[in-house]
């Protein structure tokens, strides 16, 4: 059964007539072509009674190339709104991708009046969060090449250099091991790897630094790496390095619980134990995980409260840290996937802190 045929079974089980998907990540998984979004209005019609078809400026249709479903383009002084509205059918409940821009979601809305509108994440994070053979081999191949990346940034990170300019080498890194883009570069030396979502800065990295680095983006096909390796700069502080070696000990304690039928909260609290029985607990002050494929950040949630049972298919990172505030900080991610009977890591480098 294909993603689309997927798509409308589960719509169908839903008691929604129609999805309604924009451009983005929805659209590529369905069609393996995301456009972009913008004023003029591209929209999968999915009915569950009929074939699906892109509604797309003509302007922009060459552009999709060969597609898995039928095309009906629109010119300017048309009202596309209107022409999806038609195709919908007489739909009761249509479902809406959550990224749909409100410029469209009104129109939309005035089109179809007696059309109730639902979200379409309900159903579509279902399919996406199982990752067909596909998706895996797309992801397996991303993480390989983040890993080689990780394997050189001793080449780049030393004292004296500014973490934009360590950065700025490490983002040439992403693109040359076959990235399409970097979509994030994390560069936390000293007191800002106690920051999880620093970036980077014109800080210069000091001898007996603990540097966070967090890197990933998407491989042409969009599937997205996502790693953390924690780095220091000559001979680190026994103290900071006993906490490392609880830090490794939670992450790697989280990955070993993952299998099916265990569920997300439960792999949160594998790691969030250890750290908590060294004293340290207040210093972890983030979820365990995130999902990823298409986006870097999707279902499942790695947390504690997420009841949600892991099945086999489900790819998402394991990423314990613990950060001392104006001090430092450490982090260790890898992205995991639940197999029928355990866990096969797709990021393979050592987790032992390196010393550059």
């Amino acid at each position: 059964m294909t993603r689309l045929q997927r798509a409308r079974e589960a719509a169908r089980e839903r008691g929604v007539d129609a999805l309604l998907v924009t451009p983005g990540p929805d659209l590529r998984y369905l069609i393996g072509a995301g456009g972009e979004s913008h004023e003029r209005l591209t929209c999968l019609v999915l009915p569950v009674d009929r074939d699906p078809v892109l509604v797309v400026p003509k302007l922009e249709h060459a552009g999709y190339g060969e597609l898995p479903v039928a095309t009906r383009t629109w010119i300017d002084g048309e009202d596309p709104h209107a022409l999806v509205a038609d195709l919908t059918g007489n739909a009761a409940t249509v479902a809406l991708a959550d990224a749909m821009p409100a410029m469209h979601v009104l129109p939309l809305g005035q089109r179809l009046p007696a059309a109730r509108q639902v979200l379409a994440a309900p159903i579509l994070r279902e399919l996406r969060m199982r990752k067909d053979e596909t998706e895996i081999a797309e992801l397996a191949s991303v993480g390989a090449a983040i890993d080689r990346v990780h394997a050189r940034v001793p080449e780049v990170l030393r004292a004296g250099r500014t973490e934009a300019e360590v950065g700025a080498d490490i983002e040439a890194l992403i693109v040359a091991e076959g990235h399409e883009s970097a979509a994030f570069v994390i560069v936390g030396s000293g007191p800002n790897g106690a920051s999880p979502h620093h970036e980077v800065s014109q800080r210069r990295i000091e001898h007996g630094d603990f540097v966070v680095v967090d890197i990933g983006g998407p491989n042409p096909a969009g599937y997205n790496s996502d790693s953390t390796r924690t780095y220091v700069v000559g001979e680190p502080a026994p103290e900071r390095a006993e906490i490392y070696e609880v830090l490794r000990r939670a992450q790697q304690a989280a990955v070993d619980a993952v299998r099916p039928g265990a569920t997300a909260e439960s792999i949160d609290a594998a790691a969030r134990s250890i750290i908590a029985e060294a004293g340290h607990g207040e210093r972890f002050i983030h979820r365990t995980g995130h999902g990823i494929g298409l986006d870097v950040h999707e279902e499942p949630y790695i947390v504690e409260g997420n009841g949600l049972e892991l099945a086999e298919g489900m790819a998402f990172s394991v990423e314990p840290g613990v950060y001392f505030a104006g001090e430092w900080g450490a982090r260790i991610e890898d992205i995991v996937l639940v197999t029928a009977d355990g866990v096969r890591p797709l990021n393979t480098q050592p987790h032992e802190l390196v010393a550059v």
